[in-house]
């Protein structure tokens, strides 16, 4: 096991690694995303009480998800980096948040746009919504952190403890509106009977989270590569890749 991840951990085999899965994973991403709205925004039945309205949720839930996901993904590298050190979970972290991040606005944004027809108003402080804020911001303030310390390895120590710090959040913004009156809407898709939500509309929210999954997946692994090139630039290897990419 620690064989595998020493493995994966050498920058130069991450590199080369995710330069030859990416345009894979890429094309995966947008037969997905075609398959997905299509199916959502077209095939879909209108919903009995919302009407079309209700079809934003093929990209806010996805979207919603996925802004939980990063940053789960981010306090597991920030243990990587804190125990091991390893640079690729360094680079990861980083290439990660500005990805989170969007996912959080995009959330909050569709979010506001389908509660207002829901709700009458674009918004109100109540814990999910708050909480989903309140992600938004430690995402900004890992970037910030990145950015305000000029040594690569110790903003990374210090982002990734507050990763960690920030992952207490993340339970918060998933039971909220168990734990809270709340005007958001309960799960539908993970309750533990079974999703309240047909299947002909079940399908193709799954598509489209599976979706946004590979998308994230994408692109983090472009901007690992960038990151690494950039930690790894006096490094005999990146050199010689310079050399050939020059020629």
């Amino acid at each position: 096991m620690f064989h595998w991840i020493h493995k994966y951990g050498s920058p130069k085999y991450f590199y080369h690694f995710s330069r030859r899965w990416t345009p894979w994973i890429g094309g995966l991403t947008a037969l997905l995303l075609v398959v997905g709205l299509y199916w959502g925004l077209v095939v879909a039945p209108a919903d009995y009480q919302q009407g079309d309205s209700y079809r934003i949720m093929f990209v806010h839930v996805p979207a919603a998800w996925m802004s939980m996901f990063v940053y789960m993904a981010m306090a597991v590298s920030g243990v990587i980096v804190l125990v091991w050190r390893m640079k690729v979970a360094e680079a990861f972290m980083r290439a990660s948040a500005p990805l989170g991040a969007s996912f959080t606005f995009l959330a909050l944004v569709t979010g506001s746009l389908w509660g207002k027809p829901m709700w009458g108003t674009y918004w109100v402080w109540d814990a999910r919504l708050t909480s989903e804020l309140i992600l938004l911001f430690l995402y900004l303030g890992f970037i910030a952190l990145q950015s305000a310390v000029e040594d690569r390895r110790t903003a990374a120590r210090a982002g990734a403890v507050l990763a960690l710090v920030g992952v207490v959040n993340i339970p918060i913004i998933h039971y909220s509106v168990e734990w809270w009156s709340t005007l958001h809407q309960g799960a539908t898709v993970t309750k533990i009977d079974a999703p309240s939500i047909t299947l002909d509309m079940l399908l193709p929210l799954l598509i489209m989270a599976v979706a946004f999954t590979t998308y994230f997946v994408t692109v983090a692994l472009m901007r690992a590569r960038v990151e690494i090139l950039e930690a790894e630039a006096n490094s005999n290897w990146a050199r010689e890749l310079a050399d050939k990419t020059g020629d």
